[in-house]
């Protein structure tokens, strides 16, 4: 009887473990998720409220320094078919309220240096 538990046990666990790949998990992405067309719209000289108008507001402003604002995206992958866990951010710096750095894993506009006309 002993021995008739212990293969009933390890049949259920080999066929549990087995079975793994089978559970559904979904992809959590957290953070801002920005667009390659938006990012190539920004301009130096903008203002904070046309940036927030074209990128939406930042996921986090530096509490010691308001002129810098991160946009944070990351994604966790549920299942590793789908590919692999990522993040990319962008920093922006502003002086005097006006946008004049942009620093991360976005390529920026040929234009980006040209500043809007006013």
């Amino acid at each position: 009887m002993k021995l008739y538990q212990t293969i009933l046990l390890a049949a259920v666990m080999v066929t549990a473990t087995a079975c793994s790949n089978w559970i559904y998990r979904i992809d959590v992405p957290q953070g801002n998720f920005l667009d390659t067309g938006d990012v190539k719209e920004l301009r130096m000289g903008m203002s904070k409220e046309q940036v927030a108008y074209v990128l939406g507001n930042p996921v986090v402003e530096d509490s010691f320094n308001k002129d810098t604002w991160y946009y944070v995206y990351d994604m966790k992958r549920g299942m590793s078919k789908r590919g692999k866990d990522f993040q990319k951010q962008l920093v922006l710096s502003f002086d005097d309220g006006k946008l004049a750095k942009a620093d991360g894993d976005f390529e920026l506009s040929e234009d980006f240096d040209t500043p809007l006309d006013q």
